[in-house]
């Protein structure tokens, strides 16, 4: 029997007591208990290879020999130019020059003051809102959560937030516009040229978004065509576009990054969480070419930057895990496993009627729960269907992550699985019955209290 000690830790719950964890190997981790956990979710959708990985150890060893600090304006370091020109390579067009910062929610924010940055150089310092879409996430530093339209995040800060969301998601599954693809003709794209003519594209810095929908919806996927669409609008008005590959990046979906899947380039794309896979707090802005000369032409500087930008420690150990992915073309197998990993949930979707949609790319994949299938109508908010899941799969040994309260953010139960890249088919066959086995438990309370429309079909 452990001792309990008093924690000074503020946790996500104040109230809620968590196991402490011990260790990791591959997709497993282990508590201080023992128990072993499926980490189905890569943490926050960031473990993207795995724990435990040997090289990407001895790259931090190595980087700390050498030195572990260095300011970004006294010195560059060979990890940092190595990193950039990696990421560089991997990203489409002329994405080539990379801003190194700590977190996702500060790779958002850089990349909107670097929108707005771009067009003072030229004069049009009338160009300084953002848009973007309800239902999304781009992070909780003031600057990203006035750009989110995640309600359930932003409700209790709205006096310090600005407007942006302005634009309906492409929900196809809960059509904004009661629509199908495609004969809605991407009425979901249309809109943000709808919003452009109502605040004015003199106004407009950039338009935001990720290419998959994540925290906020569940691996909400747009239809085909739709970022074709948004690219075409932006350019029609003068208008940046941001690619928030925040969670969808490096590799997540299946191919180098999420906007890949559309064969769209943006001008500005933030990363984050898999670009380190975890290993050390790292993130990036990266811009084009054509935004970079700009500035180089006229202040020669952007005004952004953190005491650990450029962390030369931080940015060894990402490229450490960057090379891992091409030297096991992880990619390709997660394309491999992603399908794999779909058409189980799917077959979980035939047994149990709470399961309203599966979707998703790669190893990002959704699932949304409804009380009633046939008429998509969500559960009330206070049943807590999602927590109740995510917490029976965690006393059985599996990870998922929280992806709740999308619609308007007063309901929608959604999670997401996400495993490591390296995951293997036994281990998906593991997840998915330890999922089955918790959509069980689940359904079933839900039955005994009388919340279900009909009854699961086995």
């Amino acid at each position: 029997m452990r001792v309990k000690i008093k924690s000074h830790v503020i946790k996500p719950l104040l109230d809620k007591e968590y196991p402490t964890v011990s260790h990791g190997r591959g997709v497993y981790l282990y508590d201080t208990e023992g128990k072993a956990y499926i980490d189905g979710c890569s943490g926050a959708i960031t473990a993207n290879i795995g724990h435990g990985v040997q090289s990407v150890i001895d790259a931090m060893k190595e980087q700390a020999q050498k030195v572990s600090f260095t300011y970004r304006s006294q010195f560059t370091s060979d990890a940092a130019e190595e990193l950039a020109t990696k990421l560089a390579s991997w990203a489409p067009g002329d994405l080539d020059y990379v801003f190194f910062v700590n977190s996702g929610s500060e790779a958002t924010e850089t990349a909107m003051k670097i929108a707005i940055q771009y067009w003072q150089e030229q004069g049009r310092t009338g160009k300084n809102k953002i848009l973007s879409r309800w239902m999304s996430y781009h992070g909780i530093t003031l600057g990203a959560l006035s750009m989110s339209g995640h309600i359930l995040r932003r409700k209790r800060f709205i006096p310090l937030l600005e407007e942006f969301p302005s634009v309906e998601p492409p929900y196809c599954y809960r059509c904004p516009f009661g629509s199908t693809y495609p004969s809605c003709d991407l009425l979901c794209a249309n809109q943000l040229e709808q919003a452009i003519h109502r605040i004015g594209a003199d106004n407009i810095a950039a338009f935001i978004a990720e290419p998959i929908i994540g925290a906020s919806a569940g691996a909400v996927t747009p239809p085909p065509y739709y970022y074709q669409r948004i690219k075409e609008i932006c350019e029609r008005y003068e208008i940046l576009f941001i690619a928030d590959e925040v969670m969808t990046g490096n590799g997540r979906t299946g191919k180098p990054f999420g906007i890949d899947h559309w064969g769209v380039v943006p001008d500005l794309m933030a990363l984050g969480k898999g670009m380190s896979a975890g290993y050390t707090p790292m993130a990036a802005t990266i811009a084009s070419k054509r935004i970079i000369d700009v500035i180089a032409a006229g202040s020669k500087s952007i005004m952004s930057g953190h005491t650990f930008s450029a962390n030369p420690q931080s940015a060894a150990v990402s490229l450490a895990v960057m090379k891992y992915i091409e030297d096991h073309r992880l990619i390709g197998k997660v394309e491999e496993r992603g399908q794999q990993l779909i058409a189980g949930l799917q077959a979980l979707m035939q047994k149990y009627e709470i399961i309203g949609d599966v979707r998703g790319k790669g190893l990002l994949c959704g699932m949304e729960f409804v009380k009633d299938r046939t008429t998509k109508e969500p559960f009330p908010f206070h049943l807590r269907v999602t927590e109740r899941l995510i917490e029976k799969a965690m006393n059985n040994g599996l990870l998922i992550y929280s992806a709740s309260g999308g619609i308007d953010g007063q309901a929608g139960d959604a999670i997401l699985v996400a495993p490591p890249f390296v995951i293997t088919e036994e281990e998906i066959n593991e997840l998915l019955f330890i999922l089955d086995r918790s959509l069980g438990e689940l359904a079933l309370e839900l039955e005994q209290e009388g919340q279900l429309a009909s009854k699961e079909s086995v």
